[in-house]
């Protein structure tokens, strides 16, 4: 069974970190790259970050570049999401993504083929 398992969120005060993870099930990642979304209230699902299967090259929106970080452990099969500094704008529920290209319209939610199930991230004081 093909499937993207995220954990590692939770509540936070700003300023604090959090280490979100996406662990592949039934398929490996050596052959798709994985995209971070984000999903506030009342909001649109929004691509924020993406890891190529190819070469390992990253992508960030520039909300969160400097402050997010992604990266993969192959024998892990899984994906980071590395959340530094963070803001109360930042709370939204977190989903990654598999896809069969290296990051192509890696914001396009209908560019990936599974998805996770989400993890909640909060930030507040």
């Amino acid at each position: 069974q093909v499937q993207l398992v995220e954990s590692g969120g939770g509540s936070v005060q700003p300023g604090e970190s959090l280490k979100l993870s996406c662990a592949a099930s039934g398929f490996t990642l050596d052959w798709y790259s994985i995209g971070w979304f984000r999903q506030a209230p009342g909001k649109e699902r929004e691509g924020i970050s993406c890891i190529s299967f190819s070469d390992g090259v990253t992508y960030y929106v520039n909300d969160v570049k400097g402050r997010f970080t992604t990266s993969r452990d192959k024998a892990l099969n899984t994906v980071f999401l590395q959340v530094d500094s963070l803001k109360p704008e930042d709370t939204a529920v977190y989903y990654c993504a598999a896809q069969t290209y290296g990051c192509a319209g890696w914001r396009e939610t209908t560019e990936y083929d599974f998805w996770g199930q989400g993890t909640q991230v909060s930030v507040s004081s």
